[in-house]
């Protein structure tokens, strides 16, 4: 089957990669559409040294022809952190694209038959690409309890943060984006979301209970803390390839509470999807066949790029 195939850092369209087969408990699912992520992107600057097919953000069709999409992480169901319900934390975990499994830049894709949400009929698949992403940022919410009384900035105008950023406006709170990119601003803008231009949070600094850091740079990192007062809360939302320096003693001195974040709650996404309570068809900047993958990813790349999606 056709593939995009990531080794020693290097992208390459392939036709020569093998069909999966799905083993006992796992289900054969053909993909529609994937989309890149900022992840993926960090997989070609060695986050981690994967060898494989990437894409972890997909809809696609079982052999009965209903659509589906799909958690991430396959767990064994038997270590400690499975019994004890932690199983995105599995000890012996495989990440679609990510860890130990091929992913959805590719015709097919496995996973296990307990992994996978079927999609109403109602959810147009371009939209249901986004569910996976969605959920990620629903998880901001199930971490952190967020209230119409909290004050919260969004760091970052990408396309992670403005999910987050549309999630967190049916909180009700207090919210302000930063970003770079005027048409993305004005995007959420028209939301009814406030948005500032770059550092501006920096000239104001410790007026945010609550900062959500979605730029993967140290530079956002570094703004979303000085933006917080005293005893809130930095949710991390973002992948670095590279190291991170962080003064622990200021996190210390002002008792910052620290989150890491990641997957999240599909169900709550496909609700969300269904009521239209959150609207991603303009998310979208264009869709590429996965035969022009690679220029898929030079795209995925540019400065102010939202949404590429592969269509196999």
């Amino acid at each position: 089957m056709r593939a995009l195939w990531l080794e020693d850092r290097r992208l390459a369209i392939r036709d020569d990669v093998e069909r999966p087969v799905p083993p006992a408990g796992e289900s054969l699912v053909r993909v529609l559409l994937a989309g890149i992520c900022n992840t993926d992107l960090e997989l070609t600057r060695g986050y981690y040294p994967f060898t494989g097919v990437p894409g972890h953000e997909f809809v696609g069709e079982l052999e009965d022809g209903r659509r589906v999409a799909g958690e991430i992480n396959a767990s064994c169901g038997a270590c400690e952190p499975c019994r004890n319900g932690r199983r995105t934390h599995c000890d012996r975990r495989t990440v679609l694209g990510i860890v130990n499994r091929h992913g959805a830049f590719a015709e097919y894709l496995t996973l296990p038959f307990a992994n996978l949400h079927f999609v109403p009929p109602d959810v147009a698949t371009g939209d249901a690409v986004f569910i996976e992403p969605l959920a990620a940022a629903l998880e901001v919410q199930e971490q952190v309890r967020i209230t119409p009384r909290d004050r919260v900035l969004v760091v970052g105008d990408g396309k992670l943060g403005q999910l987050i950023a549309m999630t967190l406006r049916l909180t009700g709170c207090e919210l302000v984006v930063a970003g770079h990119h005027r048409h993305k601003l004005e995007r959420l803008a028209r939301l009814g979301i406030e948005t500032v231009a770059g550092d501006a949070p920096a000239e104001t600094p410790r007026q945010f209970d609550v900062a959500v850091e979605c730029t993967g740079s140290p530079a956002g990192f570094e703004l979303a803390r000085k933006a917080l007062r005293a005893r809130g809360t930095l949710v991390m939302k973002s992948t670095y390839a590279g190291q991170l320096t962080v003064n622990a003693s200021s996190l210390v001195v002002d008792e910052i509470t620290l989150v890491g974040s990641r997957c999240g709650p599909f169900r709550r996404a496909i609700e969300v999807m269904e009521t239209r309570s959150i609207d991603v068809r303009d998310l979208v900047e264009e869709v590429y066949p996965l035969g022009a993958a690679l220029a898929a990813f030079e795209h995925a790349q540019r400065p102010g790029a939202l949404k590429i999606l592969l269509r196999p």
